[in-house]
């Protein structure tokens, strides 16, 4: 029986923390799930707040990014200013049933309150809906595609 291992999520502050952040991204959502780079990395990556889980020996397990102010109003409906925008949530394929998802989720969550945000709005994969009803969130809207991968709008009251 393999051991949980132990980690921890951190806002991604300096350069190797964020470098880890858009590997991760890249392997996941490039590597796997075939997003074209070109649309992976977009011009909200400079002012997000991006999560980063981390095992105990430093090996990057998951990432996720928060936009917040006029960023987060471009990706969210009706929402206004007291809304963040979750994205970009990616897990590495060793990290996957261990709760690293949830963990980072909760990590941001913490970082939209730090900001004074009252509710987090996102664009989930249509598969990973139940993950995310599960942390609280509720689908709203109709589906759509995003880079190809059908996706409904769900949105969480903080």
């Amino acid at each position: 029986m393999r051991g949980t291992p132990a980690y921890s999520v951190r806002v991604a502050e300096d350069p190797a923390d964020r470098e880890a952040c858009f590997a991760l991204r890249k392997e996941v959502f490039v590597g796997e799930q075939g997003v074209p780079e070109d649309i992976e990395y977009d011009a909200h990556d400079a002012g997000a707040v991006h999560v980063l889980a981390v095992r105990e020996d430093g090996v990057p397990l998951g990432t996720g990014r928060l936009l917040h102010g006029a960023a987060a109003a471009a990706k969210t409906a009706g929402g206004g200013p007291s809304v963040g925008s979750l994205g970009r949530l990616a897990v590495s394929r060793e990290a996957r049933g261990l709760g690293v998802g949830a963990a980072l989720v909760r990590g941001i969550e913490e970082a939209a309150r730090a900001r004074g945000l009252t509710a987090v709005d996102l664009h989930a994969q249509t598969h990973a809906l139940g993950f995310y009803e599960r942390l609280g969130y509720r689908a709203y809207g109709p589906e759509f595609p995003d880079a190809g991968i059908p996706h409904r709008a769900m949105r969480r009251e903080l």
